[in-house]
Formats: C-alpha cells, structure tokens, sequence
C-alpha cells in the first residue's frame, strides 16, 4: 500500500485589540494561487528542519512583520479537501496582541497585510473562516478562566477599562456592577491610590494586577472565574 503523500502547513491567527477600535485579526492578502488576491490568515509550510513552533513564528514574521512573543497552539484541520493544491494538513496557532504595537509589513507570498476589525471581515481563502471562528471561541473561553486579559492593558487600569475589554472580547454587554463584584472577589487586583480624571461622575480608582498573588491563590486551588 503506497505511503499518502501529505504536506503539513501551519497558521496563525492572531488577535488585535485597542480600546478604542475593539477587537480585530490579521490577515495577508495573497500574491499567488490557488486563491490569488484573496485575504487569508498568515501561514505557510513547514520547513523540513524546524519545529512547528519556529514555522508559525517565521510564517508570520515574513508575511506580516509581526513578531509575537507567545502563540498556544489550537487544533489541526485536515480535511482532504481543504486545499485545491494536494492534501495538506495544517496546525493552528492563536494570540492576542496589541495591534498599535506593531508595525507591519507584508512579504514573501503575501502581496499585503492588515487588521481587519471581525465585524468587517473580507471573504477568506481556503477554510480559514472555519479556523478564525473555532479560534475566536476559544479565546472567549480562555479568558472566562485565564486572565489573559491583563497582558492587554496598561500596567494601571481602570475598572472601566477591563470591563470594556471583556465587553469586546465576549462581543456582548456584561452587567457593570456584577462584573465588578466578581473580579473584586477574586482578589487580584490591587487598588491604587491614584484616581482616573476626565471622565463623568466620580473619579474612578486605578487598579493593577498582582500577578504573584493571582499564582499563590492558583497553587491553593482558587479558580478564576468571568
């Protein structure tokens, strides 16, 4: 019985968010075929040499720019179908990042590179829409019990300012006050003496997370809950 002939891609989605423009994925424009001119989500094949873990990080470097610190690794897709060109099976890979802080810059295979807000997504190549979804519901769920989150924020944040990051993040409203309760609760967070100005009402009071606290609560069997 011949061996199956099949080649082994790797993707990466990865998640922007800024407070004022919400949350967005970056995608490159292809420059060649199958699909050519249509936006995808960065990636390519892997090297015979390198790990996935070095392949993800180069395809997205080459065809965005973007340099991302951390990607956790999310499902593989392998239908036969997937690709016009041959059997090709692809790993996924995932992150959440602050989009201001890159700056980018396509090449290699990729004519272009963009964010693209999710309310707003252009038609994607191959099955890679199937891909951002099952990625954007696990990052829904990740944050209902990591708190990834934080890595989002400034280093002082207002209550305000996470709420509204989970607002987006979730793509629904969250009752303000209960929000508050449970994450209070928690006791994580630790209240600054500085106060948020500018806003209406009563200035609000600034917060941080106290990550040292969060793991010795973690190690006694504390779970982090939203």
């Amino acid at each position: 019985m011949a061996t199956p002939n099949i080649s082994l891609t790797v993707d990466a989605i990865v998640f922007g968010y800024e407070p004022k423009e919400g949350l967005s994925v970056l995608l490159v424009k292809r420059k060649y075929p199958p699909f050519k001119g249509r936006w995808a989500i960065p990636g390519g094949f892997v090297k015979e040499k390198e790990s996935l873990e070095q392949a993800v990080e180069r395809e997205l470097e080459e065809e965005t720019g973007v340099k991302v610190n951390y990607l956790e690794q999310l499902y593989s897709f392998g239908n036969p179908k997937r690709d016009p060109r041959s059997r090709i099976v692809t790993i996924a890979y995932y992150g959440l990042v602050r989009s201001a802080n890159f700056e980018l810059f396509a090449a290699t295979d990729a004519e272009d590179a963009q964010w693209f807000h999710l309310s707003e997504l252009p038609k994607l190549a191959f099955d890679h829409q199937k891909i951002l979804d099952y990625a954007l519901e696990r990052l829904r769920s990740k944050v209902g019990y990591q708190p990834i989150g934080f890595k989002l924020l400034d280093k002082k944040f207002t209550m305000e300012e996470i709420h509204h990051l989970y607002e987006v993040i979730y793509g629904r409203k969250l009752d303000r006050r209960n929000f508050r309760k449970k994450f209070l609760k928690l006791e994580i967070l630790e209240e600054l003496e500085e106060k948020s100005g500018g806003g209406r009402g009563r200035p609000g009071s600034y917060y941080r997370f106290d990550e040292k606290k969060y793991l010795a609560l973690e190690k006694k069997g504390m779970t982090f809950e939203v």
